[in-house]
């Protein structure tokens, strides 16, 4: 069996608790123009896309204007910033599980739909960004999730196979992408199944083949 050497997380819904964040800004943007995203919508067919993907959705099945996008997709990264000053915060548990997989000499990357900046920002404000080793963002690739690019990208930057990487993920674009990548998968529900001993143990169970 292959030795696990890296773990690579995916952000919203895993590292931060940022789900409602994203559907509250963009829908606070959306209503603007009087479109909206019910919670249903956001959970069965847009979590885990990034917003130009959700734009271009709308645009195709309910008619939003595209002029429109640019504008949409500015104002949603402004209220998502305001949410980050608000309600980003440290969880204890979050950097124990880091500050202990580094000091055991796993490699730590993050891999979200997010873009650059709300990616540094939010791991700076959960004191999680030390910890990294790099982290890439939906301007890094071409083809966001569910499409493998991101993860296989950070696999070959850590310079390992696949099966040496442990993907933490929540939603289902995050783990087609994760298990289209070749990596292993540890699937969480909450940010309150991440945790060391949750990690530690997937990655025993992947190293024994239970």
């Amino acid at each position: 069996m292959n030795k696990i050497k890296a773990v690579i997380f995916d952000m919203d819904g895993v590292l931060i608790e940022a789900k409602d964040w994203h559907y509250e800004a963009l829908n606070k943007a959306l209503n603007l123009f009087g479109f909206q995203i019910s919670r249903y919508d956001h959970l069965v067919t847009y979590d885990g896309l990034p917003t130009k993907k959700k734009l271009e959705m709308l645009s195709r099945e309910r008619g939003l204007p595209r002029e429109l996008h640019e504008f949409i997709n500015n104002m949603k990264q402004q209220y998502t910033l305001e949410y980050i000053f608000t309600k980003c915060k440290p969880r204890f548990y979050h950097e124990y599980a880091l500050s202990r997989l580094k000091n055991e000499g796993y490699k730590i990357a993050v891999c979200s739909n997010s873009i650059k900046k709300t990616i540094e920002l939010m791991m700076e404000r959960s004191s999680l960004l030390i910890y990294l080793d790099f982290f890439l963002s939906n301007q890094d690739v071409a083809r966001p999730k569910p499409d493998p690019e991101i993860y296989s990208k950070a696999i070959n930057k850590l310079g390992l196979n696949p099966k040496e990487c442990l993907v933490v993920e929540d939603n289902e674009n995050g783990v087609k992408a994760a298990l289209a990548s070749g990596a292993s998968l540890m699937k969480v529900r909450s940010v309150d199944e991440v945790n060391y001993q949750n990690i530690l143990k997937n990655i025993i169970n992947y190293e024994t083949g239970n």
